[in-house]
């Protein structure tokens, strides 16, 4: 059922990890588009399937960090927050859901998840694709590279962690030019 513009009901899903400005992009885009939005959160055991080449915050610290942010916002009382167990989620079975929200890298499994809700016998879900945000490099902002010491949260570029300056030295930022 669509209102004024929007979809009642909209899923979308994460490990959100390291909330930084790409995960807070694709979650607003989410409220603009839905007047609910069920939020997947990828548990821990789902995680380790995942081979994630880094380190991830437990699930309930996520969603601490998720559910501060979504308050922040003014967008908690709009949300239901649900374990993701699966790379399906409630999308492919939930008969309420109207839309789904996917970032880029993420657009096949949306193909996937239409794809069983036909074979369950429901209609499948309009897609709403949001790019990845890039960092100042041009490179998408993602956890990896802000655990790797890459960008920080919003995107900035850091000095990487191998980067050895000699005593005394400072290094300006190639954006900013402040010193680091």
């Amino acid at each position: 059922m669509r209102m004024a513009g929007r979809f009642g009901r909209v899923a979308c899903g994460g490990t959100f990890d390291m909330l930084h400005k790409g995960h807070r992009t694709f979650i607003r885009r989410a409220f603009e588009v839905g007047e609910r939005v069920v939020i997947g959160l990828t548990t821990d055991g789902f995680v380790k399937k995942l081979g994630k080449p880094h380190p991830v915050a437990p699930y309930e610290e996520r969603m601490k960090e998720l559910t501060e942010f979504l308050r922040r916002e003014g967008l908690l009382d709009r949300a239901e927050i649900v374990p993701l167990s699966n790379p399906h989620g409630p999308a492919a079975w939930n008969g309420t859901v109207d839309a789904l929200v996917v970032s880029r890298e993420t657009e096949p499994r949306a193909r996937e998840i239409n794809r069983l809700r036909v074979e369950a016998g429901l209609q499948p879900l309009e897609v709403v694709v949001v790019d990845m945000v890039l960092a100042e490099d041009g490179l998408p902002i993602s956890t990896t590279r802000i655990r790797a010491g890459e960008i920080d949260r919003e995107g900035h570029l850091l000095i990487h962690p191998t980067t050895k300056l000699k005593e005394g030295e400072t290094k300006k930022h190639e954006f900013t030019g402040k010193e680091i």
